[in-house]
C-alpha cells in the first residue's frame, strides 16, 4: 500500500474505534445521569419521611454516582483530545 493509502486506512479505523467507544460511553453517562436523578427523588422523598438511615445511604449513593459522572465526563474529555493528537499526526504523516 501507498503511505497515504495506509494513512487514510488507520484514521478511519481510529475514528470507528473512538466512534463506537464514544457511543459506549455516552449510554454509561446516561445511565449515571439518571442514577444522580433517582437518588436525589429517593433522598427527598426519606428526608420527607424521616428515615434518617436512609437518608445517609442515599446521600453515600449520590455521592458515588456524581464521582462516577465526573470520572466518565473526564474520560470523554480525554478520548475527544487524544482523537484531535491523532489527526494532527496523520496530517503531518500525510504532508510528508
Amino acid at each position: 500500500m501507498k503511505p497515504l493509502t495506509t494513512a487514510a486506512v488507520v484514521a478511519a479505523a481510529v475514528a470507528l474505534s473512538v466512534g463506537v467507544a464514544g457511543a459506549q460511553k455516552g449510554q454509561e453517562m446516561r445511565q449515571n445521569r439518571q442514577d444522580v436523578r433517582q437518588d436525589r427523588r429517593e433522598l427527598r422523598s426519606d428526608r420527607q419521611v424521616g428515615r434518617i438511615d436512609e437518608v445517609r445511604q442515599d446521600r453515600a449513593a449520590l455521592r458515588g454516582d456524581r464521582r462516577e459522572l465526573r470520572e466518565d465526563v473526564r474520560d470523554r474529555r480525554d478520548d475527544r483530545r487524544d482523537l484531535r493528537q491523532d489527526r494532527r499526526e496523520l496530517a503531518r504523516d500525510v504532508r510528508q
